[in-house]
């Protein structure tokens, strides 16, 4: 895969994985090699309170950019996932995509809720 300029959200994220593959590969970054899923979750915190600091502060250009850097620890937990042989990114997106699907029945099947209070009582009972 190229590493240049994409268009769209997709290939953005595909470049994105791309990138975290090549960073943990033979031929990559001796730092991001040695990293393991407990070497890793520090800078899952760290940039979870930036992304909160950012909202906090309304600062949305810090806020686009820390989100980019949380979803860099997201990539690179998959990337060792991946590697591992546990999963890879593609089946957490489909998680996600099924589990918001279902828990939103009102807006992808024949559910009703009016209210954000009836969407939260439906989404408790659906998750249970």
């Amino acid at each position: 895969m190229a590493f240049g300029p994409v268009s769209s959200a997709g290939e953005k994220f595909e470049r994105l994985t791309a990138i975290m593959a090549r960073l943990r590969s033979p031929e990559g970054c001796p730092w991001d090699r040695e990293q393991t899923f407990a070497s890793i979750k520090p800078y899952l915190l760290e940039e979870t309170y930036e992304v909160l600091d950012a909202i906090d502060a309304g600062d949305w250009p810090e806020l686009c950019e820390e989100l980019g850097d949380l979803l860099l620890e997201v990539v690179f937990f998959a990337q060792m996932a991946r590697e591992a042989g546990h999963f890879d990114v593609a089946e957490s997106l489909d998680a996600i995509n099924e589990k918001l699907v279902r828990r939103h029945p009102h807006v992808f099947a024949d559910g009703d809720a009016a209210t954000p209070e009836q969407v939260k009582v439906r989404w408790d009972e659906i998750k249970a």
